[in-house]
């Protein structure tokens, strides 16, 4: 019943003041009917054509509603929020407009991206009527037109961009739906708060394609840090060596360390060759350097 008279543009005081009118003109009635008053039931009369008039006199519209009043068929004014009053058979509503912000879904199935890629796009645009007058008087359906400038203003960006701009870069094609789909409402009375893009479909097997793609580039990554490592490695042995080459007792020192943590494991057994242990004794070291030395000749 409530959804009845909205419809009709009544409201519940409106209802509940012409319910009172007319049972106060049927009270002047039954009182004209006793007392046969030709003034009595033309005052009833009168009650009752203010009774049924009240519920499209009286409006209410919603603190998030304004109303669009036409008189005679031009407009009158946007009137709203609260109660105002509007001249019955004189002054029309055409449209009672929901200020609040409102969502629309909207997807591009299989768009063609600029390198040729079938792609499903889902996005949500947030918008809101920020000027009553012109989204009543501009366009005949608002909505229905937001959500097919959002439709082709998303295609539009797919084509124009890569698909690893689109996969890399969402915040950015956010930012151009924002703007590209705001500058065509804003003739309408209807600001576009934000675009945001939810999902991006690829293909199936151009997702294996990827897939393999950047398992390669891994891979490759893997083998160029494991050379360096390599190169670095190398490259600390050889100063090893030339410290070791100037040096024997730092060699000597070096070997008996390895020996002595290689040991460090209980129930080890090391088997040594005696000319390493003779090696690593430097007075024997030192004889075996003066014996290798030639003899001075004799005077």
């Amino acid at each position: 019943m409530n959804n009845y008279f909205k419809a009709k543009g009544a409201n519940q005081p409106a209802i509940v003041l012409a319910i009172m009118v007319l049972a106060f003109a049927a009270t002047v009635a039954w009182f004209a009917y006793v007392a046969n008053s030709r003034g009595g039931y033309i005052l009833a009369a009168g009650l009752a054509i203010v009774g049924f008039l009240i519920p499209q006199a009286i409006m209410v519209a919603n603190q998030w509603e304004r109303a669009v009043v036409l008189r005679l068929g031009q407009l009158s004014a946007i009137r709203g929020p609260g109660l105002f009053v509007i001249v019955p058979f004189i002054d029309e509503v055409a449209s009672w407009l929901d200020q609040r912000i409102q969502t629309t879904e909207i997807n591009a199935e299989k768009a063609l991206s600029k390198d040729t890629v079938p792609v499903n796009i889902d996005a949500v645009i947030f918008w809101q009527i920020h000027d009553p007058q012109r989204a009543a008087l501009e366009i005949a359906d608002y909505r229905q037109a937001i959500t097919q400038v959002a439709q082709t203003s998303l295609r539009e960006m797919v084509g124009s961009s890569l698909l690893s701009t689109l996969l890399s870069e969402r915040k950015q094609g956010d930012q151009l739906l924002r703007e590209e789909i705001g500058r065509k409402t804003a003739e309408w009375g209807v600001a576009v708060l934000s675009v945001e893009i939810r999902d991006i479909g690829v293909p199936p097997p151009l997702q294996d394609a990827m897939s393999r793609q950047a398992q390669a580039e891994r891979e490759k990554l893997a083998r160029v840090l494991l050379g360096q490592a390599e190169q670095e490695i190398a490259q600390k042995f050889v100063e090893a060596a030339d410290i070791y080459a100037r040096s024997p007792a730092a060699l000597q020192l070096r070997a008996m360390n390895i020996i002595y943590e290689t040991t460090k494991e209980r129930g080890a057994t090391i088997l040594i060759p005696t000319a390493m242990i003779d090696a690593m004794n430097p007075a024997g070291a030192m004889g075996i350097v003066a014996a290798a030395r030639p003899l001075p000749a004799a005077s």
